[in-house]
């Protein structure tokens, strides 16, 4: 069972039956797992398990709950391969197999994307790093964002593990969209359950002058959706602020000063430090995150250390979202549901 703290009401978690207060105290389940908060609003560390080794049905009913109440779970000191966060992922959903990878992804794994090249770009559109985090990152809230969020069907969750890390910096924070949905006024959250907003690639990137390959790769491979500005999450219930720096254009509906200045003041919220957690990575550290639920900020601090960073993700086929009218996400260009 869960709080709407919008409404006050409590509904039962449909994937667990379990009560969110069950689970807010640290301690450890029948399950012998032990979840510890690490932030007021979002994020958990788990303990007591061994990803290498499989889990149990009761283990990854303890998972899945933390995981539905704390929107983000962290895992120590795991040893994981390929294969095994494969197998671990697939326990709790359908690994999307992304039909582009960077060079640095295991060939034998189609569903493991390893981020070293691909989400650094070292080097790629004729950029480096610190130039694309200039060009994409323009502003402080550009950075935040859902995974693949223009697409009609973004991934329910994410498993990302570490490899190779900075000794320093290198950090991820993520924010609980259910929790800055429930922090609105009551006519904010009334007057933003009615709207819905422009989803695309490739928002607020300034281009190069002249010829810009990272403009014509964003041409060529297109995507964007028409989502409801409001989603209810399919597990929980709950109402979620479905927002994000980058890939929201626009509310549609609205004039572009007016959708502008809702925009800022939902990003605001959205990323109010209250509603977030951030995480230091270790060599073997795995993040796993409802990404229905939240937005993530990757890190723009380690770029000039000069220290490897190498992270492998798996990410989980998600559903089409729907407004708190039942109104389902719309395609605008791009492939339809579970076309990747």
């Amino acid at each position: 069972m869960t709080t709407d703290r919008a409404t006050g009401e409590r509904t039962t978690t449909a994937a667990t039956g379990l009560d969110a207060a069950e689970t807010d105290a640290a301690g450890t389940d029948a399950a012998g797992i032990e979840v510890k908060p690490a932030a007021g609003h979002i994020g958990a560390e788990i303990h007591g398990v061994d990803l290498a080794t499989g889990l149990d049905a009761a283990q990854v009913a303890a998972v899945r709950a933390a995981l539905l109440r704390w929107k983000v779970v962290f895992f120590r000191d795991q040893r994981l391969d390929h294969a095994g966060h494969v197998a671990f992922a697939r326990l709790f959903g359908e690994p999307v197999v992304l039909p582009r990878r960077g060079k640095a992804s295991p060939a034998d794994f189609p569903e493991v994307e390893t981020t070293a090249d691909r989400l650094e770009l070292g080097g790629r559109f004729g950029m480096e790093h610190d130039e694309w985090l200039r060009r994409r990152r323009h502003s402080l809230l550009r950075g935040w964002h859902c995974d693949h969020g223009a697409r009609v069907d973004p991934p329910a969750a994410t498993v990302l593990r570490a490899e190779t890390v900075p000794p320093y910096g290198g950090d991820t924070t993520w924010s609980n969209l259910a929790a800055a949905y429930a922090g609105l006024s009551a006519p904010m959250r009334a007057f933003v359950d009615t709207l819905r907003a422009e989803h695309r690639l490739g928002v607020g990137y300034q281009p190069r002058p002249g010829d810009d390959a990272y403009v014509r790769h964003l041409l060529d491979h297109q995507t964007a959706t028409v989502h409801p500005l409001v989603r209810v999450h399919p597990e929980t219930g709950e109402r979620v602020l479905f927002v994000n720096g980058y890939y929201v254009e626009q509310i549609t509906g609205l004039s572009r000063p007016e959708s502008a200045a809702v925009l800022e003041l939902l990003l605001e919220q959205a990323t109010r430090p209250e509603y977030t957690v951030r995480f230091r990575w270790e060599p073997g550290s795995v993040a796993f995150w409802d990404n229905r639920a939240t937005i993530h900020l990757a890190p723009s601090d380690n770029a000039h250390l000069g220290h490897p960073r190498t992270m492998h993700r798996v990410m989980l086929t998600g559903d089409v979202p729907a407004g708190v009218d039942g109104t389902p996400s719309e395609v605008i260009v791009g492939g339809g549901p579970g076309r990747w």
